[in-house]
């Protein structure tokens, strides 16, 4: 969740953003798994990634498959140097987690759309140039998915306000974005008008199936591990619960990997990210009180202030990992949904 645009701009010009869009955008024109590993080593070493992320990850790969030639031309090689931020414009007051209620609405007017309307919990805000928002553009909310479109926004456009959210953490990673009859031109609709819920909903498998879906608490889990190894002879509770995360993390991290084949292949695995992610976040919500309890229990010296620091933020900011991209509820009913069994 670290945010500095210094970085991104130097793993830009290092060629390690974009890294699947085509040369001809400023791409590295690699494959899905090449990201994989990069991302993966990124998360592992707790680089302060969440500038570009967002573009990275699903806004650029969005607007590769459903944008205009003129939208790749003017946004992809901007995405790809680090230059361009953009974030998410999905959840709304009083729709919870029911996505397809969406009230923002777009209007048709004269030279293009007249935006109004709110999001809820969106990250990094502030700091990002442009969001990406499923608003109706035609019907109500209860049309569902009826009349849906994406558009892209500027957040510096008139009309635009941004109100950070504070967390129990102490930090404002989430906002709340109004739009209040910003003006967006006819070139703002990504894809086609009316096909923003299939479009959104191929955008969340990227969201939802990546490592970052299982490696949240991981500073936690090795500073742990590092703790453990340091004692004379560890606790046979530590021993148990370091091979259980551990085999969950190996298990987890294949089927990222099955994933990644799923969109290498060109397909959409929407159940199958879905899966990965009430996982994955299973996981790391449970982490944290596993390690609270076996430290609690442990006899001679205490741990490390670091482990301790580290231990209280992740216990903190856990229960939002079963929220972001998606709830567990949602999920589920997803993955029932594509098993057939409702």
């Amino acid at each position: 969740m670290g945010f500095d645009a210094g970085f991104s701009q130097a793993l830009g010009a290092r060629g390690w953003l974009g890294l699947t869009l085509p040369v001809e955008y400023g791409g590295g024109g690699r494959g899905p798994f090449a990201r994989f590993v990069l991302v993966e080593e990124l998360l592992a070493a707790g680089a302060p990634v969440g500038a570009h992320w967002i573009a990275d990850r699903q806004s650029g790969p969005l607007l590769l498959k459903y944008g205009t030639e003129a939208q790749k031309r003017f946004h992809l090689p901007r995405i790809c140097r680090g230059e361009s931020f953009f974030c998410i414009g999905m959840s709304e007051p009083q729709s919870g987690s029911d996505l397809a209620s969406v009230r923002t609405q777009a209007e048709r007017v004269e030279g293009g759309w007249r935006l109004s309307g709110q999001k809820l919990w969106t990250t990094n805000a502030p700091r990002s140039h442009y969001m990406i928002a499923l608003v109706r553009t035609s019907g109500t909310h209860d049309d569902r998915h009826r009349g849906l479109s994406q558009v892209i926004v500027d957040l510096a456009a008139p009309g635009v306000t941004i109100r950070p959210i504070r967390d129990l953490a102490g930090d404002a990673h989430f906002s709340e974005v109004f739009f209040d009859d910003v003006m967006l031109g006819e070139d703002a609709i990504v894809g086609q008008e009316g096909d923003g819920w299939a479009q959104v909903t191929a955008e969340l498998a990227f969201e939802r199936s990546g490592p970052e879906r299982i490696y949240s608490s991981l500073a936690l889990f090795d500073a742990w591990i590092a703790h453990v190894r340091s004692r004379a002879v560890p606790d046979q509770a530590s021993v148990v619960l370091a091979g259980r995360l551990a085999t969950h993390l190996a298990v987890l991290r294949e089927l990222c990997v099955a994933v990644t084949a799923k969109l290498a292949a060109g397909e959409s695995p929407v159940v199958e990210a879905a899966l990965v992610k009430d996982l994955g976040t299973a996981l790391e919500q449970a982490m944290p009180v596993a390690i609270a309890d076996v430290i609690g229990a442990e006899d001679g010296p205490p741990a490390a202030a670091a482990l301790m620091q580290a231990l209280a933020y992740v216990t903190h900011v856990a229960p939002s990992f079963s929220l972001r991209g998606g709830t567990r509820e949602i999920l589920r009913g997803m993955i029932a949904r594509g098993l057939g069994l409702r």
